[in-house]
């Protein structure tokens, strides 16, 4: 008896048919693949020493800072700037009244206060307007007041311009009134619980060395600027991390 065994045929694979149920597959299980984002925005408010009177644009301490966050891998826009030369709180807010703002920002900085003093206002006045001024801050940076950053104002008392026009004496007036001014607007700072950076005691420093001060004898350097900026991108990244 003859027993006959039948062949199998070996199963035959497509390899079209393979691709297609891998494509199938991927469509089904992969994670979508993230939209990236926007650069990140920088919005400075003040006066001359945001401007960055006396430096070329690049070394004003708002460009210094965006500077340091692309070294450091962030992408940011050109900071927007919001300030001019002489600008008082009063004047500052008008400005604001009258600018067509983004709806937000990613991080708001707001140095404001030395032509208060200049011009001889007091510190009593300057308390109610600084902080109206950073509220608006606040609501630029999108109601978050952990990205938005006071600077406390120079003491221009030390720089060579008050030394001719004012006297040694009035160098030390500036110096306290300076210290009035920063002393509210730190107050107000912290009641909003908004990072604070003491740029005072740095500016004195230009006492003793020249290379802090800009030509014009009154404005700080693009050096001094550059101590501002290595701050505020560290406040900046600290945020973002």
């Amino acid at each position: 008896m003859k027993v006959f065994v039948k062949k199998r045929t070996p199963p035959v694979f497509s390899l079209s048919g393979f691709i297609s149920g891998l494509l199938v597959l991927l469509i089904f299980t992969s994670k979508p693949v993230a939209k990236m984002s926007s650069p990140y925005t920088l919005l400075c408010l003040g006066d001359s020493y945001t401007v960055g009177e006396g430096v070329i644009a690049d070394e004003n301490f708002p460009n210094q800072t965006v500077q340091l966050l692309h070294k450091s891998g962030y992408d940011f826009e050109t900071p927007e700037i919001v300030a001019k030369t002489g600008w008082t709180t009063d004047e500052l807010q008008n400005a604001i009244n009258e600018y067509s703002f983004k709806n937000s920002y990613d991080f708001v900085t707001l140095l404001v206060g030395v032509n208060n003093q200049y011009r001889g206002r007091l510190v009593e006045d300057y308390k109610p307007q600084f902080e109206s001024l950073l509220k608006r801050a606040i609501q630029f940076a999108n109601g978050k007041g952990d990205h938005v950053i006071v600077l406390s104002i120079p003491d221009w008392g030390v720089t060579p311009f008050a030394k001719n026009n004012h006297g040694s004496r009035h160098q030390k007036e500036i110096g306290k009134e300076i210290d009035e001014f920063n002393a509210a607007n730190k107050e107000i700072a912290e009641i909003y619980k908004i990072n604070y950076v003491d740029i005072t005691p740095g500016t004195r420093e230009a006492i003793s060395d020249l290379t802090l001060i800009a030509r014009d004898g009154l404005h700080p350097s693009g050096k001094e600027y550059a101590k501002w900026a290595g701050e505020i991108s560290l406040i900046i990244q600290q945020q973002l991390q």
